[in-house]
């Protein structure tokens, strides 16, 4: 399922942090993306829930998902950054996870684990000590 967010993202610039000489002190490069999950029409309750418990960790306490970027050296090509980790974070969250049904091992599989385990005994036994005692 592909939702695109992009219409309901919110951005903010600020200075980039870091190395960079005179571009960096002057340009605000950095953005910063905020997208409120519970207020969103693009999706339904039952996906804000399942977006809200899978990134709790991203979310603020207001509410919005925070996704930064500073990597590249323009304005834009952060704010299509921050679009596409958005966007890729979303596409996670939305994916249902297989239900695991639990199965039982076949008989043939018991019976070989069982013969590999009679084997590896027979061999450590030949590795132990001789006692005296045994021997009479």
């Amino acid at each position: 399922m592909k939702i695109d967010i992009t219409p309901e993202i919110l951005f903010q610039t600020a200075r980039s942090g870091g190395k960079g000489g005179q571009n960096v002190n002057k340009v605000e490069s950095m953005v910063e993306g905020r997208w409120h999950v519970q207020s969103s029409q693009l999706l339904n309750e039952q996906q804000k829930e399942r977006v809200a418990g899978k990134l709790a960790t991203r979310i603020t306490d207001e509410g919005y998902l925070l996704v930064k970027s500073q990597s590249e050296r323009t304005q834009l090509g952060n704010k299509q950054e921050v679009i596409r980790k958005m966007n890729q974070l979303l596409a996670a969250a939305l994916v249902q996870k297989k239900v695991r049904r639990a199965t039982k091992p076949t008989k043939a599989a018991v019976e070989k684990r069982i013969e590999s385990k009679k084997r590896n005994t027979f061999t450590k036994a030949l590795r132990r000590k001789i006692n005296k005692n045994d021997l009479s």
